[in-house]
């Protein structure tokens, strides 16, 4: 590796206590592992770290490899030492080791309280048969679930309901309260579960209903797209997602309503899901883009 680049590294992982090279920045990951790893260490109370865009420099997310013999982005450094990469921290946050790598207090969980129905008690019976483990389920921070047949873990919750063995990582007890778990048998069936903890989705806009909002005034909207994509087709009221947006956004009282576009909508969706993560309750995407608004509301603007 380069002296240079080399001595770059060694500064930043010195410098600061906690450093997060990630594709992206922690208030807009361009990468779903980034974005996890990001939101583990919000959740672990530690808000104040560097992150380090290593898509802005090719010789920099090269070198960090190098640097950590580790092959993968991102990669967490606490004081100067290489922590692992986002399946390392998934699984020391889930443990609670984590909190001791940061040096902040480990909080306290109470057991959650879950309902099972007959159907989904029969359901897990039948598939952990023949089987060593119990039934484990896992709540990410998106409130993803899965449910599997595994064996205990350290730090783990074992909670007894209707007979069932339920065994639960720390994190996922956090989401888990008056968790119900029911069980429909037929061929688009499968395990359904009610979880009184979700966040708020992202809420659909179509291009109709927002021309009626920027008529009547003002909004917090965004596009997300390039520069030169603007430079092709763009709505005037739409604020351009750039670091003083972010700025902006990170500021914002979080009842504030925000609006996202882009061409087509997915990555508008993508930065809505975001803000939504980080504590705003009302978060829109324009159905269908700019594109969608060129065809059901202005044609003169350019499609690409």
């Amino acid at each position: 590796m380069d002296s240079q680049l080399k001595q770059e590294i060694v500064d930043l992982v010195t410098t600061h206590p906690v450093v997060l090279f990630m594709k992206g920045s922690k208030n807009f990951p361009q990468c779903g592992f980034s974005a996890t790893v990001t939101n583990i260490l919000r959740e672990a109370g530690v808000r104040d770290f560097k992150d380090v865009n290593v898509l802005s420099r090719a010789d920099l997310r090269d070198g960090i490899k190098e640097y950590a013999n580790w092959p993968t982005i991102p990669q967490l450094y606490v004081k100067g030492e290489f922590v692992g990469g986002c399946d390392i921290v998934k699984e020391m946050f889930a443990s609670g080791e984590l909190f001791d790598v940061l040096g902040v207090q480990k909080p306290e969980i109470k057991e959650p309280s879950i309902k099972l129905s007959d159907a989904a008690k029969r359901a897990v019976q039948s598939a952990a048969a023949g089987e060593s483990g119990t039934l484990r389920i896992e709540i990410s921070s998106q409130f993803e679930y899965a449910l599997s047949i595994d064996e205990p873990k350290e730090g783990d919750f074992k909670l007894v309901v209707g007979g069932i063995t339920i065994l639960m990582d720390r994190q996922s007890a956090t989401r888990a309260d008056g968790l119900s778990i029911d069980f429909v048998d037929s061929a688009e069936g499968g395990f359904r579960l009610d979880n009184p903890n979700e966040p708020p989705r992202v809420r659909p806009l179509p291009v109709r209903e927002l021309k009626r909002l920027l008529d009547a005034g003002p909004i917090e909207l965004f596009d997300v797209r390039t520069p030169d994509e603007r430079a092709t087709a763009k709505l005037e009221a739409a604020q351009h997602f750039d670091q003083a947006a972010q700025d902006k956004l990170a500021k914002l009282d979080r009842d504030t309503p925000l609006y996202f576009h882009c061409h087509h909508g997915g990555r508008s969706q993508q930065a809505a899901e975001h803000y939504l993560r980080q504590g705003f309750k009302k978060v829109y995407n324009v159905v269908g883009g700019i594109d969608a608004w060129s065809v059901e509301i202005d044609p003169k603007l350019p499609r690409y």
